[in-house]
């Protein structure tokens, strides 16, 4: 009999799926509703305007509200993301929702510091979509126009495009609670969202970029072998004071590497120029492999 699955089905890939699907949302719900619920300000995204509606009417639960605002914008994003990266979504969407109206429901709510309640909201919230983005899916929402922002601007960071979809919810906040403090409060949790959602999907593989001008090239290279096993690559160079013939070496390492490597060139060249730059991602051998898609 012919086997009925399809050719690039996985039973292990989707148990995973799944697994990272239930961590990162009892994550999400721990942060916006046992934190943010209480709290009296919006931390952004489609959860925060559900959040505000519940403020005026709390009849529908938190997690199944936000699942009926995402049906309009799943519709919208369609075209641009496929069907595939929806309905994925759309999974993860049905999880987060069980954890929110099912689970966390039943547990105590976090009702003291509003500024607590900002800072763990945003940590919470970070890391479990952080969780779900590192497997391709999202919890709906803004989030469906996030990647769709993403896909077309690779260069951006996820945390960076949430912060500016976010503040429209949150300056909405300041309306309906009546105060400035829930858009500082509001502000607070997304800061703490941003950081550490970049820091879990890029910290994996986030390295450093050392950028050297020399005379000796080849001797800095070989040193940086000899002391970290890691290749370089050399470049002609001219400087534009001087106009002498200079060699340009780039050599990407990990962060715990890039004290060894700084004290290996200049160990070859006293007189090098080192520049350290931030590497978000680092693909290749000795780092992570490249993605698929």
């Amino acid at each position: 009999m012919e086997n009925m699955l399809p050719a690039r089905f996985s039973v292990k890939e989707l148990a995973k799926d799944i697994l990272f699907d239930c961590a990162g949302s009892i994550l999400f719900a721990l942060g916006y509703y046992t934190f943010a619920d209480k709290g009296g300000f919006a931390p952004g995204g489609v959860t925060g305007i559900a959040m505000l509606i519940r403020h005026y009417s709390a009849v529908v639960p938190l997690g199944t509200l936000t699942l009926l605002l995402n049906v309009p914008i799943l519709i919208f994003c369609l075209p641009v993301l496929g069907r595939k990266y929806l309905f994925k979504s759309l999974r993860t969407m049905l999880i987060s929702t069980f954890f929110m109206d099912v689970v966390f429901v039943r547990l105590p709510v976090y009702d003291g510091s509003p500024l607590l309640a900002a800072v763990f909201t945003g940590i919470c919230a970070g890391a479990g979509l952080a969780i779900i983005y590192m497997r391709g899916s999202t919890t709906g929402g803004s989030d469906f126009i996030i990647a769709a922002v993403k896909k077309k601007y690779p260069h951006l960071s996820f945390g960076q495009i949430t912060l500016v979809l976010d503040g429209c919810v949150i300056l909405a906040g300041w309306a309906v609670f009546g105060s400035i403090d829930a858009v500082l409060y509001g502000l607070i949790a997304v800061f703490a969202s941003t950081i550490v959602m970049d820091k879990i999907i890029y910290g994996a593989g986030a390295g450093k970029l050392v950028i050297v001008v020399t005379d000796h090239g080849r001797a800095a290279a070989q040193a940086i072998s000899d002391v970290v096993d890691r290749g370089a690559t050399l470049a002609p160079a001219i400087g534009s004071y001087t106009g002498q013939q200079k060699q340009m070496l780039y050599c990407a390492c990990s962060n715990n590497e890039v004290f060894r490597v700084r004290r290996a060139v200049y160990e070859a060249d006293p007189g090098a120029i080192i520049m350290i730059c931030e590497a978000n991602e680092v693909f290749g051998e000795g780092f992570k492999k490249a993605a698929e898609n």
